[in-house]
């Protein structure tokens, strides 16, 4: 499919929500408002922020005011030594990225984690609505079986609920997602963006709060480069040095949501100008 306008928001746990919500909060209070975008692809912590977006019910502010405050009452997770480990072994073990993401839903199967439809209720509980929007949302996940890509959206097998559980289904931390009778992980296996579904649009706006590519695992550069090699207008931003220290050491503990979500706002300041010309410049040729 193509379009003009599109916004692929990234994997990064509670910071990358905070730091994504400042971003946009901050763009769009400086003039470019990116919530309009004719398609949203969200990864893991980018499927709960495209969810919240393109439900329509808050303003890019309301979402910033959201991320503040007291994260009391919200258990704190961490991806383990022994769970990065790990996934450096299957990546090591893998001779393809297909592979490579069996492996991953192997060990996410296995895993020891809790209860789905618990963390099923955490999911919904961040989400203003529980039906697909009208605008085009692509959710990101993996079959945790066949290490295939999912990309689901409003006429998929998933409920909206069910696709953001299963984009957010971190291995060895939460788990496994079922959806039609499989069972589905965190899309940030495949890419940390997943910013190739973007291909066909003309202006895309990645927000990447993790950065890097690993081996089998496509950066978030790499992805946005492909899209320019292919015409669009693309533009890529990643934390700056200052929001990374707001993040801490655990993107998964709440307490760093506040803080990742000032660092984003603060940041935003410095993309304006190459976000307006990318959004609202001459067309790619």
């Amino acid at each position: 499919m193509s379009g003009d306008t599109a916004l692929v928001l990234g994997g990064g746990g509670l910071t990358g929500i905070g730091w994504e919500t400042g971003i946009l909060y901050g763009l769009a209070r400086a003039g470019v408002d990116l919530t309009g975008a004719d398609l949203v692809v969200g990864t893991s912590a980018g499927s709960v922020v495209g969810a919240q977006l393109t439900s329509g019910l808050f303003t890019p502010q309301e979402l910033y005011e959201r991320q503040l405050g007291d994260a009391a009452g919200e258990a704190a997770a961490r991806i383990g030594a022994g769970t990065v480990a790990r996934y450096a072994l299957a990546l090591a073990r893998s001779r393809d990225a297909a592979g490579y993401r069996r492996r991953v839903g192997a060990m996410a199967l296995a895993a020891r984690t809790p209860d789905e439809a618990e963390r099923r209720a955490v999911l919904e509980a961040r989400l203003p609505s529980r039906e697909w929007p009208e605008r085009r949302l692509v959710v990101t996940a993996v079959d945790a079986h066949s290490g295939e890509a999912a990309a689901f959206d409003r006429e998929g097998p998933a409920g909206l609920v069910e696709a953001v559980s299963a984009s957010c289904a971190v291995p060895g931390v939460w788990p496994p997602v079922t959806v039609g009778g499989r069972r589905f992980i965190d899309g940030g296996v495949r890419s940390a963006t997943n910013a190739d579904l973007a291909a066909g649009y003309r202006r895309v706006v990645v927000l990447a709060p993790l950065a890097l590519g690993a081996g089998k695992v496509p950066s978030p550069a790499a992805q946005a480069a492909r899209l320019r090699a292919d015409g669009a207008r693309v533009l890529l931003i990643t934390p700056s040095a200052e929001a990374r220290r707001a993040f801490g050491r655990n993107v998964l503990d709440p307490a760093r949501r506040d803080p990742a979500a000032r660092a984003g706002l603060a940041q935003a300041a410095a993309h304006v100008t190459a976000a307006r010309e990318v959004w609202e410049g001459p067309a790619a040729p």
